[in-house]
């Protein structure tokens, strides 16, 4: 009995650090737009080809800041339908979580919960932080500049390649200082837009001690004039318990569809059940 007793609390261990872990890199990929490829998402069998002459390190970032800031200015709200799957490599799924996540700017965001399925252990310890953490940045509680920018980031560029429909430069991004909020790997920029379309990479500074290796992707889509995410899938390695995938599909976009200041009012700030 003692036995068994110590294996449960072993695996609930395990469990709960294997959680805490996948939203510590989950809230990382999140705030830092990033992740490694994966099923689902776009190959990169595309040749990488010459850079067009002239174009500098300089001139991407300030194109950047540019037309995001234009689009900020633009983007009024949007509605997306979510689906968060935290599974193993056999496919497994341990949670899931699907539910409608709303945008009214500049800086309001609401969850509402439609389906929840798995381990309400790992979906009280990684989803439901995971998606609070996003509202939270949204109204400016979390300050974390992990903007892709000058401030940040050298860009070493390195050609040009097509990304299924988006032609898009490709660059090293390289971190100007070791932080977690940061990442180092590659990013593929629209050549016309100048919007992110792709970001992969890891962590420019190690997490925790538990997390022994950790890999990200995102994969942005154009929706009328906004690029918004499609996909974000990240490969954790934690201690105990072993290599897991947190999945992040974004469907049916819904943008600029109520615009009206009552629309906005009637947000709720959380409506995400922290009690599983």
């Amino acid at each position: 009995m003692r036995r068994n007793a110590r294996a449960q609390l072993h695996n609930k261990l395990a469990l709960s650090l294997g959680a805490a872990t996948i939203v510590a890199v989950a809230m990382f990929a999140a705030t830092a737009k990033a992740q490694t490829s994966g099923e689902g998402l776009p190959n990169l069998e595309a040749p990488v080809e010459p850079l067009r002459p002239g174009l500098t390190e300089s001139q991407v970032f300030a194109e950047l800041a540019s037309h995001n800031e234009k689009r900020k200015t633009a983007l009024h709200d949007y509605t997306v339908l979510r689906t968060y799957q935290v599974i193993d490599l056999k496919g497994k799924v341990h949670a899931e979580e699907i539910g409608r996540m709303e945008f009214f700017s500049p800086d309001k965001k609401a969850f509402i919960v439609t389906s929840e399925s798995g381990s309400g252990l790992v979906r009280h310890m990684a989803l439901n932080p995971l998606i609070n953490s996003e509202i939270e940045a949204a109204a400016g509680k979390e300050h974390h500049d992990s903007a892709i920018s000058a401030d940040n980031y050298s860009l070493n560029l390195l050609g040009e390649q097509q990304l299924g429909p988006y032609r898009c430069f490709v660059a090293e991004a390289v971190p100007k200082r070791r932080d977690k909020y940061l990442f180092e790997g590659k990013v593929w920029i629209d050549v016309n837009d100048y919007s992110v379309v792709r970001i992969e990479g890891h962590p420019a500074k190690k997490l925790s001690f538990w997390i022994q290796h950790a890999d990200f992707v995102r994969q942005y889509q154009k929706i009328d004039a906004f690029w918004l995410p499609e996909k974000d899938q990240t490969h954790v390695q934690v201690r105990m318990y072993g290599k897991k995938i947190l999945n992040i599909e974004h469907r049916n976009y819904v943008v600029n569809a109520g615009q009206s200041t009552n629309a906005r009012s009637t947000v709720r700030e959380t409506a995400v059940n922290q009690s599983n």
